[in-house]
């Protein structure tokens, strides 16, 4: 069986040039390159499984992503790039946080843990976890938003990059209407969906309205945008972290998994373990 020639791109913020070329001698290149500060490029490398696993390994070891990608793979390939938020697009997961302003984060987060595994069925445990919300006051919804969500490094360069290059940005979310659409408004997104939680004079009541937005909905969501736009789903890149990714990622032209969870990491595209968001601007170089 003939195996393809990719690109290897060897990046992350402690990647050094004498690791990376150890890399790209083990990988087989037939040549290398420094495309920017702690980016290498090896041109020339063989696809195989068994390749791959060594080459992830030895850059795991040395704190360094590694990415195949087609040799000839460009940004204008893509017309839309379709992200997950909580862990993924921000450092935090938003239910987590919401659950420590009632003094349940330990509770809460184990729940969203084995979720993010793919232990449990996604849409059962978001409502086991939101129930525990019930009666929270709403204000602690503004004071997550305001005190602990932050974007994850690199995103802003990484949606820059791709509005630059005229992709449609879409932000879908197992997580909650309240965050998606005061980060679609401050990052200017195309298109955001998530999960609308049930506010009765001013507490949370520990539902949430209308369909849940679960790993069937984020696929139809990759499906229905890439539609709109009259281009088929591998003109998306989709990038997440968790089980309920998975389903989106299957259809990607380009699937990327941040800082994911092991099931998430095997079956994407690629893995971005140590870089920032703006690590997928690379894979283009």
């Amino acid at each position: 069986m003939k195996h393809h020639t990719m690109k290897l791109i060897l990046q992350g913020p402690n990647a050094s040039e004498s690791a990376a070329r150890r890399v790209a001698e083990l990988a087989g290149a037939s040549a290398f390159n420094a495309i920017a500060a702690h980016v290498f490029r090896c041109d020339g490398v063989s696809d195989s499984p068994e390749l791959r696993e060594s080459v992830i390994g030895a850059c795991l070891a040395s704190g360094m992503d590694a990415a195949f990608v087609p040799t000839n793979m460009q940004l204008a390939d893509f017309k839309l790039v379709v992200m997950d938020m909580d862990s993924t697009l921000i450092t935090i997961e938003c239910i987590d946080e919401i659950a420590d302003m009632h003094g349940l984060k330990s509770e809460v987060a184990a729940v969203t843990e084995a979720a993010m595994r793919g232990d449990l069925e996604f849409r059962d445990s978001l409502q086991r976890r939101v129930a525990l919300l019930a009666g929270l006051d709403a204000s602690a919804l503004d004071k997550v938003f305001e005190e602990r969500l932050e974007l994850t490094l690199g995103a802003h360069e990484m949606l820059h990059a791709m509005k630059a290059a005229g992709l449609r940005t879409v932000l879908v979310s197992g997580g909650f209407t309240y965050f998606t659409e005061r980060l679609g408004k401050e990052l200017e997104l195309d298109i955001t969906r998530a999960n609308l939680l049930e506010v009765v004079g001013g507490k949370l009541t520990g539902r949430v309205i209308g369909d849940i937005v679960d790993a069937d909905a984020k696929k139809a969501m990759v499906e229905s945008q890439s539609a709109a736009l009259g281009v088929p789903t591998s003109a998306a890149i989709v990038i997440g972290d968790g089980a309920n990714d998975l389903q989106m990622m299957s259809v990607a032209g380009l699937s990327v998994a941040f800082r994911a969870k092991p099931v998430v990491q095997a079956k994407a595209n690629v893995a971005l373990n140590f870089s920032g968001l703006d690590g997928v601007l690379n894979l283009f170089r």
